[in-house]
């Protein structure tokens, strides 16, 4: 076999076992989930699932990060396209990456649910505590610079808004239910710095 398609190979069988992660840690939540059951499901041999991911833990922390990744281009991209339009409001340019995010918990509404509810590998509080921080420091720069900028009070209270409201669009019925959801809190937050 060429290196290339052993390499090929390799990225099929982790990408089989982070979608087998996901629907083991959803169906049976992080502390009930089982590696046999993982590799089993992804159609890997224990062994294969080992060579990819040290432990459960590894596992759960890879798919949170790149769920995290997928939400952050979603709101950057968001975010870079009102800024290529003309927009130049910082609270509207939040809003705008807000809803893109907030869409994005509807659509990975699996993975949010999970990673938004608790629980997970020890540690994991920390590591979404720091990830909050982090998005936390890139809405402050992100929105400093534009018409109106934002308090850091502002940004904190409107980054909580948008994470507590993930949560709930998550775990919404029906998309229906989860877009007034979203028009809602994103109605709340213009109320919190009105244009006049």
């Amino acid at each position: 076999m060429t290196e290339v398609a052993g390499s090929k190979r390799a990225q099929i069988t982790r990408a089989a076992l982070l979608e087998a992660a996901r629907e083991v840690f959803s169906a049976a939540g992080y502390d009930a989930a089982n590696m046999v059951d993982i590799a089993d499901r992804a159609g890997a041999s224990i062994g294969s699932l080992y060579h990819h991911f040290a432990a459960k833990s590894d596992l759960y922390i890879t798919l949170y990060n790149e769920y995290q990744r997928r939400q952050q281009h979603r709101s950057a991209q968001a975010f870079r396209t009102a800024l290529d339009r003309g927009e130049k409001d910082a609270l509207q340019l939040f809003i705008i990456g807000t809803r893109a995010y907030l869409e994005g918990c509807w659509e990975e509404r699996e993975l949010a649910t999970m990673f938004l509810s608790g629980g997970g590998p020890a540690g994991f509080g920390l590591l979404t505590r720091q990830r909050f921080r982090e998005w936390l420091h890139a809405n402050s720069t992100l929105t400093n610079g534009h018409t109106r900028p934002l308090s850091e009070m502002l940004v904190l209270c409107l980054t909580a808004m948008a994470t507590e409201a993930g949560r709930e669009v998550a775990s919404a019925p029906s998309r229906a239910k989860a877009r007034r959801m979203v028009d809602e809190v994103l109605e709340l937050m213009r109320r919190l710095y009105p244009s006049s």
